[in-house]
């Protein structure tokens, strides 16, 4: 299963999360042994950016494990709204 998680962020809280969000992915990478990816759409409206977080063929158990990392890397603050989380299988 696929993970997909967007939300607003202002511009001026951009590079704050970035700096969070990097090194927290990474450890989810490396302890779970799964691909990840951070995008954002390429226009701005009002001040704020979409980011996407993107987490490739999750292991049962995830949701805990991100929800901790996330709550450990402090990024509520940086974020404009809720997180919206979107979850793929593959279709083959």
């Amino acid at each position: 299963m696929d993970y997909y998680i967007y939300y607003r962020v202002s511009e001026a809280q951009a590079q704050a999360l970035r700096g969070k969000l990097l090194p927290m992915q990474a450890a989810l990478q490396q302890q779970c042994r799964i691909s990840t990816a951070l995008r954002r759409r390429l226009d701005s409206r009002d001040g704020c950016q979409t980011w996407m977080e993107v987490y490739l063929a999750v292991p049962d158990g995830f949701d805990a494990t991100l929800a901790e990392a996330v709550a450990a890397a402090e990024i509520a603050p940086q974020i404009d709204g809720e997180r919206h989380l979107e979850r793929f299988i593959a279709v083959l």
